[in-house]
């Protein structure tokens, strides 16, 4: 069996131009190589109503456990105007040390790297005393309808057990080694409409600017001070994302206003405990100033933590060793699939620096991927010896 190089492979990886949900063949690509490591491999495609299909791939190496699963997503967001690139996107180059290219850092490499790490051990060791999985999905980067979240509940269907599940995404702000994620902030997205009665500005008594009430309202969801965050959190969070009136005429008083918002909230609260409180704002508001109202909510996930195990200490001694940093646990950031895996199974995650991620001329430093995938190795030789 040959051993995969990590840097070719995350060349290869990063040809496919799997903006959300485009596959463009990356999954039987990646299938292939992990049949050739001895996986048995299944592509799952789910798509729900008004949505793109999403393809995914688990893939298992041994029939019992314990069973330890990498996790990570082939798809990347778009690459934006090519011409701001000092290469193709697409066309994956090295450059000064680093590889440039669209998932170099988000997350292509990381997944080369497990995939080298995998190949290095079973190379030296040749039997798992274990299982190793892949959980790979298309639908990180979009929507995230058909991707992780479904091949968990599928999983389950098939009652397939998976004892620990380590997600590479990009955990590290300046450096590999600094960060561990344990855990993640929930996201709640509210769109708020206050509907009032269009009529002419001169004659303010026949109308009812909704304006009014939804500028009072922005400014007293503004105001909420929900927690001063927790040992393991941030305090949770509002921000206004948008304003909206569509009025065309500067002598008309308009009939809907519409603002958008977000929540980044910490296992204090519940998205329905915090749907709660700011309904009664909304509703109070609304009733003062004789204003109608519709709001709506979607709920990325919830809050959740990983409480440390023997397995994230392991882990935990495995980078200091090797990056000569010891990381931190935290659970800043955005949301991720371990949002979703967290429901089967004890996870954390760790990966590359993310400071290019999304960005024009997306990196990776070669002597942090080469770093990342020995990383990987000694966590697998750890785990199962």
């Amino acid at each position: 069996m040959a051993i995969i190089n990590e840097l070719q492979l995350a060349k290869e990886l990063i040809k496919f131009p799997t903006v959300t949900p485009q596959d463009a063949g990356i999954m039987k690509f990646l299938e292939k190589k992990l049949k050739t490591l001895g996986f048995k491999t299944k592509i799952l495609e789910f798509r729900e109503k008004n949505t793109k299909p999403v393809k995914n791939l688990y893939a298992r190496l041994g029939n019992k456990g314990p069973n330890f699963c990498y996790a990570g997503h082939l798809d990347v967001v778009p690459a934006g105007n090519l011409k701001d690139w000092t290469v193709n996107p697409f066309k994956p180059s090295v450059k000064k040390g680093y590889l440039i290219g669209r998932g170099a850092n988000d997350m292509k490499s990381s997944i080369a790297a497990f995939v080298s790490a995998v190949s290095n051990f079973l190379e030296n060791k040749r039997k798992v005393n274990g299982s190793i999985s892949f959980l790979i999905t298309g639908d990180e980067e979009g929507v995230a309808i058909n991707g992780t979240k479904k091949v968990v509940e599928y999983l389950r269907k098939k009652n397939e057990k998976i004892d620990f599940c380590l997600v590479g995404e990009p955990t590290n702000p300046y450096k590999l080694g600094e960060m561990i994620k344990i855990g993640r902030r929930g996201s709640m997205n509210g769109s708020l409409s206050i509907i009032g009665v269009q009529g002419h500005v001169a004659y303010p008594q026949r109308a009812n600017n909704p304006s009014t009430a939804l500028i009072q309202i922005l400014n007293e969801l503004k105001r909420i001070k929900f927690d001063s965050g927790t040992k393991d959190f941030q305090p949770t969070n509002l921000e206004i994302t948008k304003i909206n009136i569509d009025n065309f005429a500067d002598n008309v008083i308009p009939g809907l206003a519409n603002a958008t918002f977000n929540i980044r909230f910490n296992n204090i609260h519940t998205s329905n405990s915090i749907k709660d409180k700011i309904n009664k704002i909304i509703k109070k508001i609304s009733n003062k100033n004789k204003s109608k109202y519709k709001i709506e909510y979607r709920v990325s996930g919830e809050s959740f933590l990983t409480k440390p195990n023997k397995t994230t200490f392991m882990i935990q001694d495995i980078i200091k060793k090797v990056t000569k940093i010891k990381p931190k646990f935290s659970t800043t950031g955005g949301t991720s699939d371990a949002r979703f895996i967290k429901k089967i199974a004890p996870c954390l995650e760790f990966g590359l620096v993310g400071k290019t991620m999304h960005k024009v001329d997306e990196a990776v430093s070669l002597s942090d991927l080469k770093k990342l995938t020995l990383i990987y190795s000694n966590i697998l030789k750890d785990y199962f010896k």
